[in-house]
């Protein structure tokens, strides 16, 4: 596996405690960095329906209990991965009866190679320490241009484009409740977000608020690595590696917002050219998803 790839992995792998939650978290059991994007509101003042579309982290730790509140509560029937095929592999989501499941790998394989190339293959790695490893990668300067260019790296590429509007267009399609992931629920899954509240009429800032929701639920997580790389002497470039690895670059997020604006014109030019989904079909999407004027 290369060692770019790798960094994926371990930080999901290191996330494992228990999460704070926002005020449309979800309190999975088993299941990170879960909230209902119900409740948000759009530019022309409707609302997103509440028990519809949910984004979380990976369902591979779903419990019992998990799995009746998605089928008794949100009435799934599809689930979107946004993960790497190796990432699917080592954390294999839990499948529910009667769902759906579509695999969408939405990180450019080109900028994992790329990444790769510029450093040389792994050698083994001690997966016992994974906090040892995401530190060691923090002083790394590669790997910390790697966390500014993901977002732009993402947003750019064809085949990731093609893949959110295939995603975009399923939701359309959905018979019942929805949930994106990929394996913390925080980029990738975040950027679908994103386009998916574009395309629902959302504002840049409501759009970035629920982005940045996911440094609530790694808070802790990343002042604990930011404290023990400072006290390595670390700069703060490695700290903003700790805080896009284990959290969000709100920085990077809207930069690349900024960049798409510069590349595609709008956001919303960008989803409907881009991903495909013209604007009659995010017409067709408020319709669905929005509460009516009178609601």
């Amino acid at each position: 596996m290369k060692k770019y790839q790798n960094i994926f992995m371990l930080s999901a792998m290191f996330l494992s405690a228990q999460v704070a939650h926002s005020q449309r978290a979800i309190a999975f059991e088993g299941i990170e960095n879960a909230r209902d994007m119900g409740g948000l509101v759009m530019q022309d003042g409707r609302m997103v329906r509440v028990d519809m579309l949910v984004r979380s982290g990976n369902l591979s730790g779903a419990t019992d209990g998990d799995v009746a509140l998605l089928k008794n509560r949100y009435h799934l029937s599809d689930v979107f991965d946004f993960r790497l095929e190796a990432e699917a592999d080592a954390a294999p989501d839990r499948v529910l009866d009667g769902v759906s499941y579509l695999h969408l790998s939405t990180l450019p394989q080109a900028f994992v190679e790329g990444l790769s190339a510029q450093h040389g293959d792994s050698a083994s790695i001690d997966m016992k320490d994974l906090m040892a490893v995401l530190m060691k990668f923090a002083f790394e300067p590669k790997a910390q241009m790697m966390a500014r260019q993901l977002y732009p790296a993402i947003v750019t590429d064809t085949l990731a484009q093609h893949y959110y509007g295939v995603f975009l267009q399923k939701v359309l399609q959905a018979e019942g409740g929805v949930l994106w992931h990929c394996s913390q629920g925080k980029d990738r899954a975040g950027w679908a977000s994103a386009f998916l509240l574009a395309a629902l009429g959302a504002s840049r800032d409501v759009i970035v608020e629920d982005f940045d929701l996911s440094n609530q639920s790694y808070a802790r997580q990343v002042e604990m690595l930011s404290a023990k790389v400072r006290e390595r002497g670390g700069n703060e470039e490695a700290v903003a590696f700790i805080r896009a690895m284990v959290g969000v670059s709100r920085e990077n997020f809207e930069a690349t917002l900024d960049l798409i604006d510069q590349k595609y014109g709008s956001l919303s030019q960008y989803v409907a050219v881009q991903l495909g989904f013209s604007e009659e079909k995010q017409r067709l999407l408020r319709l669905k998803y929005l509460t009516s004027e009178k609601e």
